[in-house]
Parts: C-alpha cells; structure tokens; sequence
C-alpha cells in the first residue's frame, strides 16, 4: 500500500473541483494507495517526463512515485493542466 500525500497546489485544485468531480477524483486518489497495480495511469514526456497522469472525464490527475509515497502534485480541467 502506497501513501498518497497532496502537494498545496493539489489540495486547492480538489477544492476547487465541482462537487461531482470531487467525488470521482476522490475515488482515483484511493486508488492509488494501490500503486503500482493502478490501471489507467499513463506516464508523462517531455518535461513532465518521471510523472504520471490519471484522468476522469475531462479532469486530470498529476503525480510522481517517491519510494513508498505518491505525491500528488495537480488536479484540474484538462483545458490548461499542462500549462
């Protein structure tokens, strides 16, 4: 079982999130308590390369492995996440 930690910026994406949302980003982040094993977690290139998205509809979830710990570094609308 992996931890999953939230960085500030994450934490205020989730709170920004419509309250359907919210509930199915909630759900991702308890998924990945389950890393490695997640299904549907898609590594990054590029600069984000080391990272990782999940998605639900049409918001994202960005995060990176660090040992037994995910750190949950971004929430949003998919419209400006990769900005």
């Amino acid at each position: 079982m992996a931890k999953v930690l939230l960085t500030r910026e994450a934490a205020r994406g989730l709170d920004d999130l419509p309250l359907v949302i919210h509930s199915r980003v909630q759900s991702l982040l308890e998924r990945l308590t389950r890393w490695p094993t997640v299904s549907g977690a898609k590594p990054l290139t590029g600069p984000l390369a080391g990272r990782f998205r999940l998605r639900t509809g049409d918001y994202r979830v960005q995060f990176h492995v660090e040992g037994a710990a995910v750190v949950v570094e971004r929430i949003g609308h998919r419209d400006r996440f990769y900005e």
